[in-house]
């Protein structure tokens, strides 16, 4: 896989667009509401978006948080990880720094550290979250989580406790709990998170 894969818009003139996973999330989402006979007012109701919103999503012309595209994913009855298998990757064992998938969506980004885009029983991401960022909601789903904070401060809410951790703390939780985050500190906090199954 080419690097230019794992880049962000404007990093480097001579990327090219087509090959940034963060410019193709609009025209993925689109692609599957149509394919499912949605209209753009079933999306919104379904995820609280409005529909001026979703537009510009849809057209690139906006970039959902995070929260906002689980929202999306559910609604379209996938995942998050959906978004990074559309990436073209090799085969392997290995990722190698500089040549994994990222997707930066608002004050998060989440860069996959799995080498293929098969599926797999479990999916590991380090998610960073910028000051102030937070997961805009409350999320629910089956199977477990475990995390580890490589840096900055974490706010975990589960089932309606709170939870400040730093960097070199860890957790665990079970995902059909009630869950949400945010970075209450001056830097940007990132961890290795661990789902399964895949579901961020």
């Amino acid at each position: 896989m080419s690097n230019a894969a794992a880049k962000i818009p404007g990093d480097d003139p001579g990327t090219d667009p087509e090959e940034d996973p963060e410019i193709r999330i609009g025209r993925q989402i689109r692609h599957l509401r149509l394919v499912k006979g949605l209209r753009l007012r079933d999306m919104a109701e379904a995820t609280g978006l409005s529909e001026s919103l979703l537009s510009k999503i849809e057209n690139d012309k906006s970039t959902p948080s995070l929260g906002g595209l689980h929202r999306i994913a559910k609604a379209l009855d996938t995942n998050v990880s959906h978004f990074f298998a559309a990436a073209e990757r090799s085969p392997g064992v290995v990722a190698r720094a500089g040549d994994r998938v990222v997707i930066r969506t608002g004050a998060e980004s989440s860069e996959d550290l799995s080498p293929d885009s098969e599926p797999h029983l479990m999916q590991s991401m380090i998610v960073s979250v910028d000051p102030g960022g937070e997961s805009q909601g409350t999320r629910q789903h089956q199977g477990e989580e475990t995390g580890y904070l490589l840096s900055g401060e974490l706010e975990l809410v589960i089932d309606g406790q709170s939870y400040h951790l730093r960097a070199g703390d860890s957790f665990m939780f079970r995902s059909d709990l009630p869950h949400a985050y945010r970075n209450p500190g001056n830097e940007t906090v990132r961890v290795v998170w661990t789902n399964t199954p895949a579901s961020l």
